[in-house]
């Protein structure tokens, strides 16, 4: 049975008795990437894991992709437990960052060797240019070799996949990629909000998205009906107060299923920031965003999967090659610390 979740730094708790596993080599990117293909550990996944569903390219590559300079701009504070963490590592580990985004964390530890991948090439590109070793990359396909790195960190992704086989074999990938004794951090939104008013400003997914949707995974659809919400202003969804609460709704496993799961979160991309004319123009016209003339913006709706207490846990609990060292609840997310076993 898992331990209770602890309110004191659960970061600090672990950290004398946590022991990292360093690497001291030179690095290149060369070494850093091999095929899928060839490595002997890879397991043949199903197509529905493979394939990514047309919500997640529509409603997350594609908005991420069109709002990565204005996001980028939102996202500079560091979480403190994350912090801890990663300044926890000894000196040299190698830290393999999936979902990096506009790469805040990478080079946090100035002592150890940051690697950062993310499915937007416009975030991606803005990491490399501020120097950063990064690539273009899938969650659930990471192109790194078995036992790469000392330690993984996944920070607000896997809510922004749509079935349970991709969140699953996203945190495979994670263990995968690290060696024994390794340790992987795992955040995602949580269902116990400590602003519950914000749910009430998220537009939660309806019978219409089914379509949208594949394989045995496929979240389960609430109700028929749509409700009307109002819009978010920018300032609450994109600045500082999103900044410090990446986080939601709901629960497939640990939480019970009678509770929404599956959201549309607004991005408020302002007019004077938006390509009005070339990019958010097609993408209005195409209905991937709209504009709200009120607000002075285009909308993105950004598609979030949100978890409920236990759920992250098990999603894990099963997995042969790691356990839990420790779970906590941290600004409206669940968070995980893996340890590598085989």
């Amino acid at each position: 049975m898992l331990k209770p979740l602890t309110q004191s730094n659960p970061l600090k708790s672990i950290s004398s008795t946590l022991q990292f596993t360093t690497t001291s080599t030179q690095l290149t990117m060369k070494e850093i990437i091999t095929k899928r293909s060839s490595n002997p550990d890879a397991k043949c996944s199903s197509s529905s894991v493979q394939s990514t569903p047309e919500i997640e390219k529509k409603y997350v590559h594609r908005v991420y992709d069109a709002i990565a300079p204005h996001f980028s701009a939102t996202r500079f504070a560091k979480w403190p437990k994350v912090s801890t963490f990663l300044h926890n590592l000894p000196s040299g580990s190698v830290v393999l960052d999936a979902g990096c985004g506009n790469g805040k964390y990478l080079g946090l530890n100035p002592d150890c060797f940051f690697i950062g991948c993310d499915i937007s090439a416009p975030l991606i590109q803005i990491c490399s240019d501020r120097g950063h070793e990064v690539l273009v990359a899938d969650a659930v396909n990471l192109p790194y070799r078995s036992g790469y790195g000392d330690a993984a960190i996944s920070i607000a992704v896997l809510h922004h996949l749509s079935t349970e086989d991709r969140r699953k074999k996203a945190i495979d990938e994670l263990v995968r990629v690290v060696k024994v004794g390794g340790h992987v951090l795992i955040t995602v939104w949580a269902v116990e909000q400590e602003d519950g008013s914000l749910l009430n400003k998220w537009t939660p997914l309806t019978r219409k998205y089914l379509e949208e949707w594949i394989g045995p995974g496929s979240p389960r659809v609430r109700s028929a009906s749509a409700v009307t919400l109002e819009s978010i202003p920018e300032t609450e969804v994109s600045v500082g107060n999103q900044e410090g609460k990446d986080c939601v709704v709901g629960s497939e496993n640990g939480g019970g299923s009678d509770k929404q799961q599956e959201y549309f979160v607004p991005w408020h991309l302002p007019y004077h920031r938006a390509e009005v004319s070339g990019a958010s123009a097609g993408a209005v016209e195409n209905g991937l965003a709209r504009k709200d003339d009120s607000k002075g913006a285009i909308v993105y709706d950004r598609y979030y999967h949100v978890f409920g207490q236990g759920e992250l846990e098990s999603l894990v609990s099963g997995m042969k090659n790691a356990v839990i060292v420790d779970q906590f609840y941290d600004k409206s997310n669940w968070c995980v610390i893996l340890e590598k076993t085989s």
